[in-house]
């Protein structure tokens, strides 16, 4: 199953996006630290680069994340040209509080009050750009929720007299290039529901924790997972739960959001779907599939 989602509001905020880029100094992409180049719009990256805007990547739900994994993200993204990252919790006011600053150094020429420093928040939907415009600015300024693409419209505010903040639509791509994105993505709930099958994507999910945190699912479910597939530990979370649907026959779609709502809250643990080495070799294997159908 590929999974795409794009609703047609965010044709109209991508637009809007545009234009802003223009007026902006540094762009704020907001990503969810758990998968934080599957959570990466490219169309981000083209629009702060046709303006050459810098750019801080704020790895978002940093205390959900595996820390070794965040640790390898940082170093991935403080390498490259004109970005620097970070890692935080935007519901914390003492992580939040640091972004500010790390803008201002990424334009120096900006920041006072003849020219303010001009921040864009942008990242896709669900990734916490509403919570980090609440807790920068101390008040709940923005609407939040644990849905994706409750923003519809852009929102410009005074920070204080040196710096001014624009929150942003959350903002999908037309396509997801790789299934493994459309489900991490859905994993991570940055995908409406109605765009999804959950059990699907909980097999998905169980799949990849069998392969890298095989050990937290027998902690939280009480089970042995040796020898199981992801479909397996989804039958086996609905047996050892007691949901049971009519006849005696397994809940799968309960035990399904019951493992997602586990990994989503972070009661599973601290995890994360991708490394820079699991990122890169899925690429690799991608481009080689890619280049074996045209032989």
């Amino acid at each position: 199953m590929s999974i795409q989602w794009f609703p047609g509001h965010m044709a109209s905020a991508r637009k809007k996006a545009a234009e802003t880029m223009e007026r902006t100094d540094v762009v704020i992409e907001v990503l969810d630290a758990r998968l934080p180049e599957a959570s990466c719009n490219p169309m981000i990256l083209d629009l702060r680069e046709h303006r050459s805007r810098p750019c801080l990547k704020v790895l978002n739900k940093s205390d959900l994340a595996d820390p070794a994994a965040t640790g390898a993200w940082l170093h991935f993204y403080n390498a490259q040209q004109n970005v620097r990252a970070v890692a935080l919790s935007c519901k914390k006011p003492g992580d939040a509080a640091r972004v500010p600053g790390l803008c201002a150094a990424l334009a120096p020429h900006r920041g006072t009050r003849l020219k303010p420093l001009r921040m864009m928040i942008m990242g896709i939907p669900n990734v916490g750009k509403s919570t980090l415009m609440n807790a920068l600015l101390k008040r709940r300024a923005a609407a939040v929720g644990d849905e994706p693409a409750i923003t519809r419209s852009q929102q410009n505010l005074a920070l204080n007299e040196c710096m001014t903040l624009t929150d942003t639509p959350g903002l999908m791509w037309p396509k997801i290039a790789h299934d493994s994105d459309g489900f991490m993505l859905a994993a991570s709930h940055a995908i409406g529901r109605n765009a999804v099958m959950e059990e699907e994507v909980a097999i998905f999910l169980a799949g990849l924790l069998l392969a890298r945190y095989h050990a937290f699912l027998a902690t939280r479910y009480g089970f042995a997972a040796d020898s199981m597939d992801g479909a397996d530990v989804v039958a086996a979370i609905a047996k050892c739960r007691g949901y049971r649907i009519r006849g005696g026959e397994p809940d799968l779609e309960k035990a399904a959001l019951a493992l997602l709502r586990d990994y989503r809250t972070g009661a599973l643990g601290r995890i994360s779907l991708e490394t820079p080495q699991s990122r890169s070799a899925m690429l690799g294997e991608a481009t080689a599939q890619r280049q074996g159908e045209h032989i």
